[in-house]
């Protein structure tokens, strides 16, 4: 692949647009931006948990952080689709893929007995802010598609992506041997 960008600032956003993948331009305040801008930041957060996991040095967890890193590049993906109107590359054995994990993990994890709290390692919280994150990106998703025809398979991607990473901060307590943070009523 040939260069892609030779300088970074172009100061053709200075106006409050930003051009799309396919040449066009729109507000940055248009539901496509805040969706872009989501999975972004998505994206970014996956990849500090990435990195916490690895560096627990369990296998368990060293192996949860390659598939995580195999997300990351279909989330870039995402981003990738979003930026450019009617085009589509997340599928449906990416959904699948998700699912797959996410149930190898659940098979290892204790029946939920109450609700969680982020916390107990900065790890966990951190794999809960990368679930609330994805919950972010797949309302702004799912408000860009209430609009604009948007790809089936990156709305129950997304979905399934915020199943898995709760999955994941619960496998990151098991492995770990630190307790979950119940929530307390009252």
């Amino acid at each position: 692949m040939g260069k892609r960008l030779s300088k970074i600032y172009t100061r053709t956003g200075d106006d409050g647009e930003t051009g799309l993948g396919d040449g066009s331009r729109i507000k940055k305040t248009h539901p496509r931006v805040e969706a872009m801008g989501s999975v972004d930041e998505l994206n970014s957060i996956m990849g500090v948990v990435v990195e916490g996991l690895i560096l627990e040095g369990f296998d368990e967890l060293i192996d949860i952080a390659s598939f995580m890193r195999s997300l990351q590049h279909r989330i870039f993906d995402l981003g990738g689709e979003l930026s450019i109107p009617g085009f589509e590359i997340v599928n449906k054995d990416h959904v699948i893929a998700i699912e797959e994990h996410l149930d190898a993990l659940n098979d290892h994890l204790d029946p939920l007995e109450n609700f969680i709290l982020p916390g107990g390692s900065a790890l966990i919280a951190n794999c809960h802010m990368a679930r609330a994150i994805c919950r972010r990106a797949e309302r702004n998703v799912a408000l860009l598609a209430e609009s604009e025809d948007v790809n089936t398979a990156s709305k129950e991607f997304l979905n399934r992506l915020s199943d898995y990473l709760f999955v994941v901060a619960r496998s990151c307590a098991r492995i770990t041997g630190i307790d979950e943070v119940l929530w307390q009523k009252g």
